[in-house]
Parts: structure tokens; C-alpha cells; sequence
């Protein structure tokens, strides 16, 4: 059997294992465009700012490609899929069989249509080229305008931040908006601004500004003027599902596929950002692309690549992420509609930065935010992921911020009790 591995993110490295798990010996090609192995992106704010170097960046070292007999071609574009030929197509013109195939092409940054957009100074901040390129040219850079308020924005401004360059952020709606209601955003923007950066809240960008010479001036607002040389447009990602559409296969949000990550096409599979994929607490089929998710989306692929098909039981929503010593973290469905149903509790302790925020459908948990003491965060992820009948007791007991042992459920002491 000849596996086909397409991206070489965290998705791959599930896939690789799980086919591993069942078939020791089939082969294994793995296609990317990057000319890196799969490396932990989180960490490229890390790199800019020279806090980590290149070599510790790797999310599985070289011997473990060839342990588990792993071809790579990297710098390598796909340019099409071949299903009656059962053959990727690469921009070199290179022909690559394969028997199963699976497409974890991940995302690609969404450059919005604004003037000046274009040009010389525009950055996006999702690999480790784009770091690259910011480092070569960041002792030259006087300050910087992040367009964008998502993780990706964050992680840009504090990279620059952390080599003492002046950065403002300019922000829509609020941060994190898919994590975060507006408590928890005002409480880490607060946080920011006093290890020095710089927000424009509520701020439409109107265009780049550029000088005659074409370099930038700044960033033009509908709340006033950011001056800046250097501009971060990080608004977002967009599922990379043209090879998937070029091929015929059914694609919507993202690449659509069944509970085994297999797609329209029986011998081709998606994983990580690009699949539009099971939910484990809506039931639904959406993209939900963070880590854990892609990971286990691509393990998942690979041992059904491999083998009897297990059904994948479905993702989680679900953030962490520490600013300047601030941890936060986000599971489940933690922004509510107000007409959604849902229960919700808070507890906001504004002068230690520490904020609990609950949210219940009857008495199982189904959403949560925590700011500043994040011990009970993997309890409720717990809790949430297994969609546990809590009773009225144990409920009562976390919405007043005291969980305690005496009220968990049944059935989770007897899950801790049987997990090695």
C-alpha cells in the first residue's frame, strides 16, 4: 500500500502515525510546499523575537522521518489531483501514485481588498518564511500596524513586541472573537496595553497609505490614523480546498467528509484546517482549526487509511494561550447567543485579572472561559468533551468557582479510574 501525504503539518504527523500503527511497512510520501518539516507554528512569534532559535523548532526530529520510513519532497507544489490515475501532479511535472491519499493542505492567510494592500511592507504571519522575512528586516522596522485580532495578530504583535518595536493592533470587533465575549477581551487588551502595546479598537481599515516611492506611511481608520512602515494583514484563513475542488471532490466551508475523514472520493481523505469535519458538541460538520483538532483528524485518517474504519468521535472548540503571564483559556461553546437556551454564570475579579465565565445546557457543561486561574481547565474540558451529567450539587458547586471532588460525576471517577 502506498500512502500520499499532502501538507506537512501537525495533520501529517497524525496520519503518519496511525498509518504506522497499522501497516509498518506500507510506503509513505510526503508532499509539501514548505522546504521545512512539520514544525510547531505557535512558535513563530517565538522565533522573530529571537527567543528560540531554528533548530529547536521541529515538531519531530529527522530520525523519526526515517524510524517510520517517510519520503519527503519538500518545496514541492501540488498542482492537481488525478483521481482516475490515482496521481498527485506536481508543478514540476512529476506524476506521485499512490493508493490512498491525504489532503492536509491546511489554510492560506486572507488578504482583504483594501488600497495599498499590495506592494512592498505587507506581511502575513502564518509560516516560517514569513517570520524569516520579518526578521531579516526587522532592525530596520520603526513600528508596526497588525490588521487583524485573532491569534495569528497576536502572535505577530507580540513577536515585535518582544524585540521592543511599537506595535498597534488594529481591531474590528474584539479580540479573539471566537473565544472571548467581551469581558475576557477587555480584560487581555488591558493586559496588553501594559506591557506596551497599542490598540485601535472598533476601527474599520480603510487603506494602506503609501508615500510616492511606494514605501508605507501607515494605516488610514475609520477612527483616525496609525502610523507604521511595516503592516501585518492577519484576517484570517481560509481553508486551502482548491485541489479538492479542482478534483471534483465535494468541498463547502472546507473539504467535506464522513466520520472517518474520508472524503467523496473513497481513496482520498482530508485532515487538520482544510477538512470541514464532525463536532464533537454540536453534531455538526464545520472547520475548526486548531492543533488538538488537526492532530487527531489526521491520526484518525491515517489508521482508516490503513485499516477498518474507526469513527472519529468529533472536535472541540477550544484555545490556550498565556499573554505575558496572563493564561487564558477557551472550551467548547463560551460565547452564547443570548437567545441560544444556554445557562451562563460569571465571576470577574478585575483587580487580579482573573475572570470565570460558565455556561450550562441543563446541568451538563457545555462552554467555559477562564482568565487568570485556569487549575480547573482540564477538569471542565473534561467535563465538556464528555458531555457529562453533572446533577444540580456538582453544578452549583462550579458555577460558585469551589468544584470539588465530592460532587464529580459517576461517571467520571470511574473514566479516571480506568485511564492508565
Amino acid at each position: 500500500m502506498k500512502y500520499v501525504i499532502v501538507g506537512n503539518g501537525v495533520s501529517a504527523i497524525g496520519a503518519i502515525e496511525g498509518i504506522r500503527s497499522r501497516d509498518p511497512s506500507g510506503e509513505i510520501v510526503v508532499v509539501s510546499n514548505e522546504s521545512v518539516p512539520t514544525y510547531g507554528r505557535p512558535l513563530i512569534s517565538y522565533y522573530l523575537a529571537d527567543k528560540i532559535k531554528l533548530e529547536t523548532m521541529p515538531f519531530r526530529p529527522e530520525e523519526w522521518y526515517q524510524r517510520n520510513a517517510v519520503e519527503m519532497k519538500l518545496a514541492s507544489n501540488v498542482v492537481a489531483v488525478d483521481r482516475e490515475a490515482r496521481s498527485i501532479i506536481l508543478q514540476s511535472g512529476e506524476h506521485v501514485s499512490y493508493d490512498r491519499l491525504l489532503l492536509a493542505t491546511g489554510g492560506t492567510p486572507v488578504t482583504p481588498n483594501f488600497p495599498g494592500v499590495d506592494g512592498p511592507g505587507v506581511y502575513h504571519f502564518t509560516t516560517i518564511s514569513h517570520a524569516e522575512q520579518l526578521r531579516e528586516i526587522s532592525d530596520s522596522v520603526q513600528s508596526v500596524a497588525v490588521v487583524g485580532a485573532g491569534l495569528i495578530a497576536l502572535k505577530a504583535a507580540e513577536g515585535f513586541a518582544e524585540k521592543g518595536i511599537p506595535v498597534t493592533l488594529i481591531v474590528r470587533s474584539r479580540i479573539m472573537r471566537a473565544y472571548f465575549d467581551e469581558i475576557a477581551g477587555d480584560m487581555v487588551v488591558r493586559h496588553l496595553e501594559k506591557h506596551g502595546l497599542s490598540f485601535k479598537q472598533e476601527a474599520g481599515t480603510r487603506a494602506i497609505v503609501r508615500r510616492h516611492d511606494g514605501t508605507i506611511e501607515g494605516v488610514d481608520t475609520d477612527k483616525g490614523f496609525v502610523p507604521a512602515d511595516v503592516v501585518i494583514v492577519a484576517a484570517g484563513v481560509r481553508p486551502s480546498k482548491d485541489l479538492a475542488e479542482s478534483a471534483d471532490l465535494k468541498v463547502n466551508q472546507g473539504i467535506v467528509v464522513d466520520d472517518t475523514l474520508r472524503t467523496t472520493d473513497e481513496r482520498i481523505f482530508a485532515a487538520g484546517d482544510v477538512a470541514e469535519a464532525l463536532d464533537m458538541l454540536t453534531g455538526e460538520y464545520t472547520v475548526r482549526p486548531i492543533w488538538p483538532n488537526a492532530y487527531t483528524q489526521g491520526r484518525y485518517a491515517g489508521r482508516n487509511m490503513a485499516g477498518e474504519p474507526e469513527h472519529y468521535s468529533g472536535g472541540l472548540s477550544m484555545n490556550s494561550i498565556t499573554y505575558y503571564g496572563l493564561p487564558t483559556v477557551a472550551v467548547g461553546n463560551s460565547t452564547p447567543l443570548p437567545d441560544s437556551g444556554l445557562e451562563v454564570h460569571s465571576q470577574v475579579h478585575e483587580e487580579d485579572s482573573v475572570y470565570c465565565k460558565v455556561v450550562f445546557d441543563g446541568d451538563v457543561l457545555v462552554g467555559c472561559i477562564l482568565i487568570g486561574d485556569i487549575d480547573q481547565a482540564g477538569l471542565y474540558t473534561s467535563f465538556i468533551k464528555n458531555k457529562f451529567h453533572l446533577g444540580e450539587d456538582a453544578k452549583q458547586a462550579i458555577i460558585d468557582g469551589n468544584p470539588s471532588p465530592v460532587h464529580w460525576p459517576e461517571e467520571y471517577i470511574q473514566q479516571m479510574q480506568n485511564t492508565p
